[in-house]
């Protein structure tokens, strides 16, 4: 009996498969075999995409030149979520000319900071703290001499909280308040989900606005996470411990990113769409229930479409912003 394969076997073969489609079309032979591959084993599909999406990242194998080592492509690496790629401003005439341009509105209940599709931006804040604005999202700020307001209006923040033992840091989302001395955390408010709190780093305290009047708190730590829900139902809420590597994944979009690891192609499509006017659209059922693995870059739709439409056999059309994935048929897979 066959001895069957790890997944580093199965991660290497990925990647050298990747390398060879980058280097040019495959010969006929070529592709029959690399169809078998895929065949082969269920771990094969979620290794192509993942070798292919670290190829899209990359130069192209032909670049690369006889140093190309297969086994490092093939290894993921954890995304550096450094800011310094991340835009700034500081003080004087620049910040003012930087308020104008990142549509920021003054009035008396704050500051309000927003971004539009696709963007992501840096909004530092005069204490030393930091918010990162993810696409399409917005957020008051009001600093006075008793508190640190900040709230989340729509969209996802990512917050980094500088100590100030004279006031405290107040985040406000839907009624409900997020309060620390020192923390990095993320809020996401989209649509008609519920409110999630995910915290890498300190300790959060979450409670109602004071016009609700509940005492209860609830204490979110490092790698956990809450789903916020109405103030009516506090004591359902419970925090959930969450990987280090699921934190890492939730937050490449820091960096532009954008990880997957067992989501729906469906999923992937709707996330997707959050970040870029071109549009995925899955016209089999079946596919859009396919999973997804793979690093990807939030504003390159096309390029995660033609490397599903590669992994998982399928028909890839553009049109305008719509980029459609369809089942091959047996005719026409024939033909690729």
């Amino acid at each position: 009996m066959a001895e069957r394969d790890t997944s580093r076997d199965i991660d290497q073969a990925a990647s050298e498969w990747a390398a060879r489609l980058d280097r040019g079309p495959l010969s006929p032979e070529m592709e029959a075999a690399h169809r078998a591959w895929l065949a082969s084993d269920p771990r094969a599909k979620g290794a192509m995409l993942r070798a292919r999406a670290l190829s899209m990242m990359s130069e192209s194998a032909r670049a690369l030149g006889s140093d190309f080592d297969p086994e490092t492509f093939a290894q993921p690496r954890r995304p550096r979520l450094s800011r310094r790629q991340a835009l700034t401003w500081t003080g004087g005439a620049a910040a003012a000319a930087s308020l104008a341009a990142l549509g920021v509105t003054t009035a008396a209940a704050g500051t309000v900071i927003g971004t539009d599709r696709g963007e992501i931006r840096m909004v530092p804040l005069k204490d030393g703290s930091t918010v990162l604005l993810n696409t399409q999202s917005r957020i008051r700020v009001r600093y006075d001499d008793g508190q640190r307001l900040v709230t989340l209006l729509k969209g996802e923040a990512y917050f980094s909280v500088a100590r100030d033992e004279r006031r405290p840091f107040v985040v406000e989302v839907n009624g409900r308040r997020l309060r620390t001395a020192q923390a990095g955390f993320r809020l996401r408010k989209l649509n008609q989900d519920p409110v999630d709190l995910l915290v890498n780093q300190g300790r959060v305290e979450v409670s109602a606005a004071p016009l609700i009047g509940a005492a209860r708190i609830v204490a979110v730590t490092a790698n956990t996470r809450l789903a916020l829900s109405d103030p009516a139902h506090l004591s359902t809420e419970q925090p959930r411990p969450v990987a280090p590597e699921t934190v890492t994944r939730e937050l490449a979009w820091r960096e532009g990113k954008l990880a997957f690891e067992g989501e729906t192609l469906g999923q992937a499509a709707a996330v997707f769409a959050r970040y870029s006017d071109t549009r995925i659209q899955i016209r089999d059922p079946d596919l859009a229930r396919e999973p997804v693995t793979g690093l990807f870059a939030a504003n390159d739709p096309a390029g995660f479409s033609r490397a599903v439409a590669r992994v998982f056999d399928a028909r890839l059309q553009q049109d305008g912003d719509m980029v459609v994935l369809s089942r091959a048929g047996p005719a026409q897979a024939a033909g690729q």
